[in-house]
């Protein structure tokens, strides 16, 4: 089939209720990031330390994972366009008592903590809901382009979402921000509640310890499901220099946070062009393959970032200027983040088409939760190792062994799993 190089939209056509539910999801994205951005400036606007607002995120974590694995069970076990309603609900309802403790002029940490928690947690669980309801509603050939489009909502929620809300704040102030999640939050539920039905596929079962042994015991016996998380593995915890940023701009490149936040926006950039223009990737059969070299190419864009810092850092005649950036510098590095993203990007298409054609539907669910923890665990492990690792030796020398560490590492990954350089999604196979 000839094949257009920009994003197939043949999913939105094919399934009215896929279509509602990309629609409904990509704007209470942009909704999701305001909330995110505004609970961090209103942490730092009360305590004015970068560490109470790092904590957002810290407390946030093993609740998500936790919760992440238990969305699973509840996806095997109910009918999840149910599970689905019940955790956007939730997640609405907090953001309302957000608008409302801002509107009242009530200022407490704590319970920003306590909210922040809860929007992260009801967000992971509607996360992993959706990817297993997608291949409900479309078919399987369809799938690497439905993940295209998730790209495409991801990329533009975090690059237009964080800059509006940044003006958002400090124009109208927390109150109206928080109000416009809200409101941008109705168009999720447009989405959710038009869905069929969507009760379990397998045996009726209850949400508990066996059920997630039985997705582990189901993934040993998945070579190529298994294999697609330990790359994703190697890619996070080797390839995560955005940690480095902040130091990045005070002591290399200079501009401070300005070009923390032009690097950070370079990587989603990267992710919303390979999304647009990923037409071709339909077209792939050899997943295993694909994603293979994508994370091989996501390495080489790391190390490539770690030689812009070593060129800046052994070249360097003084310190950095805090208020003007080195331009040339900050270019490159600005394309290698978005380099990382596009090759990132172009990984989990393959590696959420593979998880969501080859895995049994009575199955996905838990294995979904599964990668969910894959996926949040693996970045949080890979920036302690490159800070820790950058704090013992110096800024360029993490991300230059960490690209190369994973460019050898997936090949020789590629080398021993047969069956996973194999894999030909026309008769897939976990």
């Amino acid at each position: 089939m000839r094949r257009s190089h920009f994003v197939d939209l043949t999913p939105l056509r094919a399934s009215p209720a896929f279509a509602r539910l990309w629609v409904g999801s990509a704007i209470s994205a942009i909704g999701g990031q305001f909330t995110l951005v505004a609970i961090s400036l209103q942490v730092y606007d009360i305590t004015e330390s970068t560490f109470a607002v790092a904590l957002v995120s810290g407390f946030a974590l093993l609740p998500m994972i936790v919760f992440g694995l238990y969305a699973g069970l509840l996806n095997d076990s109910f009918d999840r366009r149910s599970v689905m309603i019940w955790s956007s609900t939730i997640s609405w309802l907090s953001s309302i008592a957000l608008a409302a403790l801002a509107w009242t002029g009530v200022e407490n940490v704590v319970v920003l903590y306590v909210l922040a928690v809860i929007s992260a947690v009801t967000a992971s669980t509607s996360l992993t809901t959706r990817a297993a309801i997608v291949p409900r509603l479309i078919p399987a050939r369809l799938l690497p382009a439905a993940s295209a489009l998730g790209g495409i909502s991801f990329g533009v929620a975090l690059t237009v979402g964080p800059a509006l809300a940044g003006v958002l704040v400090a124009v109208a102030g927390f109150g109206w921000t928080y109000t416009v999640d809200v409101v941008l939050f109705l168009a999720g539920f447009l989405g959710i509640v038009s869905l069929p039905p969507l009760p379990p596929t397998g045996e009726p079962t209850r949400p508990g310890w066996a059920l997630l042994r039985g997705g582990i015991d189901f993934l040993r016996t998945a070579p190529n499901i298994r294999t697609s998380f330990v790359v994703d593995i190697v890619a996070m915890t080797f390839g995560r220099p955005q940690v480095l940023f902040p130091a990045v701009g005070a002591l290399l490149i200079g501009g401070g946070a300005v070009t923390v936040g032009v690097l950070i926006a370079a990587g989603a950039v990267g992710v919303l062009l390979s999304s647009l223009f990923s037409g071709r990737l339909g077209g792939i059969r050899r997943h295993g393959v694909a994603i293979g070299w994508s994370i091989a190419v996501y390495g080489a864009f790391v190390l490539g970032m770690g030689i812009v810092f070593a060129a800046l850092s052994l070249g360097s005649g003084g310190p950095a200027d805090q208020r003007h950036a080195n331009l040339p510098a900050l270019v490159l590095a600005a394309l290698m983040s978005a380099g990382m993203g596009a090759a990132d990007n172009v990984s989990s298409i393959f590696r959420m088409t593979m998880l969501q054609s080859a895995a049994p539907d009575d199955m996905r669910g838990r294995l979904q939760g599964i990668f969910t923890v894959v996926v949040t665990g693996g970045p949080r492990v890979g920036e302690l190792l490159m800070g820790g690792l950058a704090a013992l030796t110096s800024l360029w020398f993490p991300p230059l062994l960490g690209g190369a560490l994973i460019i050898a590492l997936i090949a020789v990954l590629l080398r021993v799993q047969r069956s996973f350089r194999e894999y030909d999604a026309v008769a897939p196979t976990a």
